[in-house]
This record gives structure tokens, C-alpha cells and sequence, in this order.
């Protein structure tokens, strides 16, 4: 692992920086002796959860990045942007990927604009294309094409599943592997088929994916190392973990090393097709709220999850974590 040195500092507009994510960038961002204005919906929560910090190093706005002007205000006095707003799923209230993906990313990098501020450094995902399996993935995909076209110095991350203590994913994984959320009798993941083509009219076997983890310290990292590295401008970055390993293989350790874990039970792979298809049906009659999953969680839980790192690693400077010693350090806090 390693920090960039550089003594260049940038003020730096933070969306979504209360998030999980963002609250690490706004943390590495000051232990670098940058200034952050840090955006966010809600200015109590953000205190809560936010480094202390001088209040001349450290803003907190609260404001709705999908107001028109409100980024472009929350701008004034930038030389930079980071821009993290996303959603793994759609909820009532205007909750769209259409809105979070698109929408926020066109009020930042009019922001970026309205101000003459150059550098813009946006959050994507792994798997994201124009023929996404969903529509998270094809909305995050047409928001990097906003970006890409933009004429700002951009820089777009990758990430695989991000962890750590306060991520989404291992407050749910808790649930599951101690047996006490749903489905209860065992730990679920996706899976997807391969079909046999060895034999004409082959059938279609089940596959367990794969995924690389990447620590949410190491997404900030590598965030804040691009921010002052001008051979980052222009580039696309895979952000995962030096750890692969197939979904049986991540979720059986989790339970072996999480506080409460219940180790008879075992993990059972759902073809993620029929899982989505189950949740289409769910929400055409109002219940797709009840699950834990959409449609598209399924499907994108059921695709590979890695990437090759050496561009990060030769272009960033940052040797990413594997998982199991990392999470070894937090499955307490869990």
C-alpha cells in the first residue's frame, strides 16, 4: 500500500459523503491535508459519522444533489470534485437509478463547469456496460459516458463488492450467516449457468461465481492517490481485492470468523435468473419491497466479480488487502 506525497492540496466537493464510502474518502482526503466540503442529505447524520475536524479543513452541506443549482453551490471555492451519489436498488420516493446515476452525475459535472473546476473523479462499478444484464449497471454505464464526454480530467473507479464493518452487504451477511435474517436455514448466494457443450443439446450446469472484495479503505485510497496524479486523468481503474474466491468460499469464512456465526449451516446456491424472474413477479404485486433482493441484484450477483489490479498498482501505487486478514481486524464490529 502506498500514499501519494505530493505537497499539491485541493479543496474537494464530496457527494454522497456521508455514505459508506464516503465517509472513508472524506477521512483519507484530510489525512492528506486536503480541504473537503462534504455533501450529503442529511447534515446531523454526517456529523455523526464524519471525522472531527477543523471546521476551516471540513464543511458539512446538507442539500439534495438532484436540486438544480444545489451541487453547483456546494462547488463554490472547489478545485475538485469526487462524486460517489449511487443506489443498489430502486425504492419509492423518486429513489431511481435513472435519477441517483444520471441524473446526480449530470448536476455534478455542471457544477465541475459552473465553476472552471477541472478534476472530477467519479464512482462506477465493476461489469457496467451499454448490454448490462440490468438497469443499474446500464444507468451507471451511460453516467460514465456523461463523464467520459464531459472535457473535464476525469478519472473513473470499478469497484467490486466493497467491505468493511459498516458496509450494507456484512450487516445483511451477519444476518445470515448467524441464521437470524431470512431464509434463516441457510446462507443463500446466486448462481449462474454454463452449458454443457460437449454433447449436442447439453444441459445447463450451475456455477458458483467468483468475487474479489475489496476493502472500502483501499477505495479510498486509491481515490485520493488518483486525485493528485495527473497520469490518472483519463483513465478507468478496476478496484478489487488481492483475494478471489467463489461466493461458497467468502460466505462460509464469514460465518467461521463473524461473532455469532452459526456454523451448521451451510451455504445453497439459487440460479440467479429464477431468483429475478421471482422478484419481477414480487413487484408486479407490490411485494417486491419484501425481499432482500430485485431483479437485478440477482442477475448481477450471479456474474463474476474480479479484475486484474496491476493497472492500480503500477498507475495508483496501492497494493489492495486481501479479504480474510482484513476482515479478520473488523468481524467484531460488525
Amino acid at each position: 500500500m502506498s500514499n501519494d506525497t505530493s505537497a499539491h492540496t485541493y479543496t474537494v466537493l464530496v457527494t454522497g459523503a456521508s455514505g459508506f464510502v464516503g465517509r472513508e474518502v472524506v477521512r483519507e482526503l484530510l489525512s492528506r491535508g486536503h480541504r473537503v466540503r462534504a455533501h450529503c442529505l442529511d447534515a446531523a447524520f454526517a456529523r455523526r459519522v464524519l471525522p472531527k475536524a477543523d471546521p476551516a479543513r471540513l464543511t458539512i452541506l446538507e442539500g439534495d444533489a438532484l436540486v438544480d443549482g444545489e451541487l453547483t453551490q456546494a462547488a463554490e471555492g472547489c478545485t475538485a470534485i469526487i462524486h460517489l451519489i449511487g443506489i443498489l436498488r430502486e425504492k419509492s420516493g423518486g429513489i431511481t437509478f435513472q435519477r441517483l446515476h444520471i441524473e446526480a452525475t449530470r448536476h455534478a459535472i455542471a457544477a465541475a463547469k459552473a465553476h472552471g473546476i477541472s478534476r472530477f473523479l467519479h464512482m462506477s462499478a465493476l461489469n457496467v456496460s451499454e448490454e448490462g444484464v440490468c438497469d443499474y449497471q446500464r444507468t451507471k454505464w451511460q453516467a460514465e459516458e456523461l463523464v467520459r464526454a464531459s472535457g473535464l480530467q476525469w478519472t473513473i473507479f470499478r469497484p467490486s463488492l466493497i467491505h468493511g464493518p459498516q458496509g450494507e452487504f456484512m450487516q445483511i451477511a451477519k444476518g445470515w450467516v448467524s441464521g437470524q435474517e431470512q431464509p434463516w436455514f441457510f446462507i443463500p448466494y446466486f448462481t449462474h449457468g454454463i452449458e454443457d457443450t460437449r454433447v449436442p443439446l447439453g444441459g445447463v450446469n450451475p456455477h458458483d461465481p467468483f468475487v474479489q472484495p475489496v476493502y472500502v479503505e483501499d477505495v479510498a485510497l486509491a481515490f485520493v492517490n488518483a486525485l493528485v496524479r495527473p497520469t490518472a486523468i483519463g483513465e478507468t481503474y478496476n478496484l478489487a481485492g488481492a483475494e478471489k474466491m467463489s461466493w461458497p468460499q467468502f460466505l462460509r469464512f464469514m460465518r467461521d470468523h463473524m461473532p455469532g456465526g452459526n456454523r451448521h449451516l451451510h451455504t445453497f446456491g439459487i440460479p440467479g435468473a429464477f431468483a429475478a424472474i421471482q422478484a419481477k413477479l414480487a413487484g408486479f404485486i407490490g411485494l417486491g419491497a419484501l425481499l432482500p433482493f430485485d431483479e437485478g441484484m440477482a442477475l448481477m450477483g450471479a456474474q463474476d466479480s474480479v479484475a486484474e489490479t496491476h493497472k492500480v498498482r503500477e498507475q495508483l501505487g496501492l497494493e489492495a488487502r486481501p479479504f480474510r486478514s482484513t476482515f479478520r481486524t473488523y468481524a467484531d464490529q460488525v
